[in-house]
């Protein structure tokens, strides 16, 4: 409180918050031109982790290198240590206090070992050089993601827009239409201050203005009808607007008599939707409300009866990669349910592979991912409805490549398969695929007008590394999936395995602790059409067959951690690998090698430097004897 004769304090008052106006066009190019950038350093952090990966195997390659100079320098001591003692009490020019090192008596070799040793330290201070500069790009370009992330945040906030603005004209829509009918009904909005992507609003305000005059002309009973059946006269129309996780939910639903689903039913036996036998439930025959030029009204009017409206609206929606479902209770009301992504810029993806091609699923869409062996799938999807229980729901199992029309199940590459529980309203299927590559934040791009109306697909981005990926749309494949079954059986898997196994390329790993010998070994294999693993020691290989079963090993003997010896063991010794053959490439051509390798189960034993034609058939005739081949 103020003292006597204080003067008052002023409050200061907020200054207005100053607005800019900018074209739309020009709002929207800022926004791609983000996800470029996003795209772009995607394909920086994949090349600074394979520099780094080349970089620890540069280091792998000093640290070789460092202990064939420590035993080269011992050598050389030992040689020259021998040849002091054989001249020793002959004509040796030595004192007896010192020994021959002592008095500088060097060989040339061991001023040659000398000599490496100083490149060697040269290579470590290059090495620790460049991983400290990679280290320094990781820390940049993880600071410039968050830089990126931010400003795209900010420019899609710019791109949000309040469904406000949208509620004078759907309130004048409603009066107007209810005038012309004679009806009396009142428009309730929940949620109009949500902010929806201001292309979505724009593309949904045609479709909102249909699903209400809908519901005023189909819906909404006259005034007479309502007092006979215990209601105010005036009806209520109610849009609620709001979030669900990624997506935003628009529900329209009014308080008249439902979907006469009499009247539905003979319109589609009429239309030939139906045969006179088919039994659908109540549910499956209000989606036929969303067929094109289905209409139930008596009579054509400049509002309803034209057969031209929920077919449209339902396009429009599909085309925002939305999904609309209708739900209804007789004498209590209908609502429109719409689902649409909460922006069609950028997305949030679970990179899948199928087959031989990868795909982007939106995240949202995903209820959960779990792994089933393939014994289990086998069996399931040669039942009548093959299916999946998870959490309390049911999930018609379908393989994704398959549904796409683009490859068939091989379920004997992998002992698990994962499986996307993927979800579309109140509708739920199970895919299963070959492999998961991660998640990632990705930019929608449109595709052409040819792929763009291909079922299943929504759009496409662009990876780290260059390459299209398409985005799948989820209701649509929801919908392709559900009522149809997978065509493969116990029969088909039997009669197909043959086949399947034929198409399937030969896989061959190769475990070599030297880059040069993989890459050379790989180049050689993959010309002659075989699938190729690599490993750079026992280790990282037993790590690999945990997951992957070769057809052929071919296996160095010196590795650090483990060497082939000790791999060979391991690999004879498991259950699973047995059968694997064997092929060992060294430059240990001797006798005692090559007995011990044999002993241990090794199939061929070839000496560094091998011939590509020697090599090749020797696998070729390893393949033939197991029927590979």
């Amino acid at each position: 409180e103020r003292t006597a004769g204080e003067a008052p304090r002023s409050v200061p008052r907020a200054a207005p918050q100053e607005l800019v106006r900018v074209r739309a066009d020009l709002l929207d190019n800022l926004v791609n031109y983000a996800g470029e950038v996003n795209i772009y350093h995607s394909r920086l952090e994949q090349q600074i982790t394979g520099f780094r990966f080349n970089l620890q195997e540069f280091g792998q390659t000093v640290r070789r290198l460092r202990e064939q100079l420590r035993k080269l320098e011992l050598e050389t001591e030992a040689q020259i240590r021998s040849g002091y003692e054989k001249q020793h009490g002959h004509e040796t020019g030595f004192s007896e206090e010192f020994d021959p090192l002592e008095l500088d008596q060097y060989s040339t070799i061991q001023q040659l070992s000398r000599a490496l040793a100083e490149s060697l330290n040269d290579l470590v201070s290059i090495e620790e050089f460049l991983a400290e500069q990679v280290r320094d790009t990781e820390t940049l370009l993880l600071q410039q993601s968050r830089v990126s992330t931010d400003l795209q945040e900010g420019l899609m906030r710019t791109r949000m827009v309040q469904f406000t603005g949208m509620v004078p004209r759907l309130r004048r829509i409603v009066r107007q239409t209810a005038q012309e009918l004679g009806k009396k009904v009142e428009l309730d909005i929940v949620g109009e201050t949500s902010e929806l992507d201001r292309s979505v609003l724009e593309r949904m305000i045609a479709p909102l203005e249909h699903m209400l005059r809908n519901a005023i002309a189909h819906g909404i009973e006259d005034p007479k009808a309502r007092r006979s059946r215990g209601k105010d006269e005036e009806g209520h129309v109610r849009i609620e607007i709001g979030r669900e996780a990624s997506e935003v939910v628009i529900r329209v639903s009014d308080d008249g008599g439902g979907v006469d689903l009499a009247a539905v039913r003979a319109k589609a036996k009429k239309m030939g939707l139906i045969g006179e036998v088919d039994t659908l439930s109540d549910s499956d025959v209000m989606q036929l409300i969303l067929e094109s030029g289905f209409s139930t009204a008596k009579e054509v009017s400049q509002i309803a009866g034209r057969g031209v409206g929920m077919d449209v609206v339902n396009n429009e929606i599909k085309q925002l990669n939305g999904v609309l479902r209708i739900d209804s209770a007789a004498g209590r009301g209908t609502t429109f349910t719409v689902r649409l992504p909460f922006t069609l810029a950028i997305n949030q993806a679970l990179l899948v592979q199928s087959g031989e091609d990868i795909f982007a699923i939106p995240l949202n869409s995903i209820e959960g991912i779990v792994r089933s062996s393939s014994a289990d799938l086998r069996v399931k999807l040669a039942s009548e409805s093959p299916s999946i229980e998870y959490a309390a729901n049911r999930y018609e199992l379908k393989h994704l490549g398959s549904l796409l029309g683009i490859s068939q199940p091989q379920l004997d590459q992998s002992p698990l398969f994962p499986v996307l529980l993927v979800r579309s309203g109140d509708q739920r299927i199970a895919l299963q695929v070959e492999g998961l590559l991660g998640s990632r934040e990705v930019v929608v791009k449109s595709v052409g007008p040819q792929i763009s109306k291909a079922r299943g697909i929504s759009g496409a981005t662009i990876l780290g590394d260059g390459r299209v990926v398409l985005i799948l749309d989820v209701p649509a494949l929801v919908r392709m999936g559900i009522g149809l079954r997978l065509a493969y059986s116990a029969e088909t898997a039997v009669e197909e395995a043959p086949e399947v196994e034929e198409k399937r390329p030969i896989t061959v790993m190769v475990v070599d602790d030297s880059i040069t010998i993989r890459k050379v070994t790989a180049r050689m294999l993959e010309r002659n059409d075989f699938a190729v693993m690599t490993a750079k020691d026992g280790v990282d290989a037993v790590a690999q067959l945990q997951d992957q079963v070769p057809d052929l090993m071919l296996l160095d003997i010196e590795m650090p951690r483990m060497d082939g010896y000790e791999l060979a063991q391991h690999v004879r010794n498991d259950a699973r690998l047995r059968e694997v053959p064997i092929i060992m490439i060294t430059s240990r051509t001797g006798e005692k090698h090559r007995q011990r390798a044999l002993d241990i189960g090794v199939n061929r034993y070839l000496g560094k430097p091998y011939q590509e034609a020697d090599l090749l058939e020797n696998i070729q005739q390893l393949l033939r004897d197991i029927g590979k081949l």
